[in-house]
């Protein structure tokens, strides 16, 4: 099959050369190969500004990421095979991974299906079509994931705001019977999630390391759980010896998951589940000098675009301060940000800033990254955006 043309402009194939798998619509040479040619989700043959093949890429000409690759080798079709394959090669990385079958099994630039994610609770995949050249594709990837693993259902979560970006619909859908109870596994325990109602994909594997170091340091301590969604820090850091542990979170379906989870593992009696604002109960908990031996802060990113940078910046500044205002001494503070654009170092920095303005002796023992299921592609830093940092404060 002979694909149409999209061509780039002068010196703009280098990035791409160079293994990145994104195309800008400012790239384009709109003259030779005009974007309107292309209904969204269309095939393209990428070429250079002199006709050199490049790579097969899907087009969305209404989008600021206008086209994104899908492989560089000229003669492999872009069809069921293709997905099969690639399907295939994520889930025996998984399988060498991890011995159950709870974890993120695609994601996206990571196992180079760009625009693609899905979770596996087992019996249930749960799948997010992000952009329009996946979403044109989304019946042969689905039957590829089906005969691969044959799960009971597949819930079709394509309700990101990157989707609105592309020109796409909201929407949740359900694929087969979903058990009336979906669970995910994490480090040996069963953690009840919502994947039609919870957020992203109603789990969040990436802090799957993350957690087991903190649970591991919570033995004897009273441990603070800021936005602590569903409960996966808290109840696994009761369930590793934690004293007593405080969750809290705005949403009272979150809380109502991880009282249950708090159940399932017989530490309901030590955790304390409070609905309120976090910046709110740091500040009362300052007030009432009440303390906790591990604080752990791991909010929603902050910063989800280039202009949100300095509110951004703000924001995880004071969130730490109030933190480190209501840890005992000596204490740990764990640290989280999933903004890409709010690189460790910086907030490292934003940190150390914050001991200084709380008069806190702080050192940094660990630097925890996403989850072994969430590959990073060397070629494109957006896809490392995970930040855990540890600290001891003296």
């Amino acid at each position: 099959m002979t694909l149409p043309r999209l061509r780039l402009k002068k010196r703009e194939d280098r990035r791409l050369r160079q293994g990145h798998l994104w195309v800008f619509s400012n790239e384009i040479d709109t003259q030779a190969t005009p974007l309107k040619a292309f209904a969204p989700g269309d095939l393209a043959a990428l070429e250079d500004s002199s006709g050199r093949f490049i790579g097969t890429a899907y087009v969305n000409p209404n989008a600021l990421i206008c086209a994104r690759l899908l492989s560089r080798d000229r003669d492999e079709a872009i069809d069921l095979n293709f997905w099969r394959t690639r399907l295939a090669a994520a889930l025996a990385w998984r399988e060498r991974l991890f011995p159950t079958p709870y974890y993120r099994l695609v994601h996206s630039e990571g196992d180079w299906l760009p625009g693609l994610v899905i979770d596996r609770f087992d019996p249930v995949c749960v799948v997010q079509a992000n952009t329009a050249g996946i979403e044109r594709r989304l019946d042969e990837i689905l039957s590829a994931l089906s005969d691969l693993i044959r799960p009971k259902a597949i819930v079709l979560r394509n309700d990101s705001p990157s989707r609105a970006l592309e020109g796409l619909p909201a929407q949740v859908e359900v694929q087969g019977e979903l058990p009336e109870v979906v669970c995910a596994e994490e480090n040996g325990l069963l953690f009840r999630i919502d994947p039609l109602k919870g957020q992203k994909t109603g789990w969040f594997y990436d802090q799957r390391p993350n957690r087991a170091l903190a649970a591991s340091l919570a033995r004897g301590l009273s441990v603070l759980d800021l936005f602590c969604y569903t409960g996966a820090w808290a109840v696994q850091a009761a369930v590793a010896g934690a004293k007593r542990v405080i969750a809290v979170d705005s949403s009272a379906s979150a809380l109502a998951l991880a009282q249950e989870n708090a159940k399932r593992h017989q530490v309901a009696d030590k955790i304390q589940f409070v609905q309120a604002e976090v910046l709110d109960f740091l500040k009362q908990a300052r007030q009432t000098g009440e303390r906790f031996g591990l604080i752990v802060c791991d909010p929603p990113a902050f910063i989800k675009r280039r202009k949100d940078i300095a509110q951004g910046i703000r924001g995880y500044g004071h969130l730490n301060r109030l933190a480190l205002t209501c840890l005992e001494r000596p204490g740990i503070l764990v640290s989280c940000s999933c903004s890409y654009h709010l690189p460790a170092a910086q907030l490292q920095r934003l940190i150390a800033h914050a001991a200084q303005r709380t008069a806190s002796k702080i050192a940094l023992f660990a630097q925890g990254h996403q989850g072994l299921d969430h590959p990073i592609h060397p070629a494109i830093p957006e896809t490392e955006y995970l930040k855990a940092q540890f600290y001891r404060v003296l």
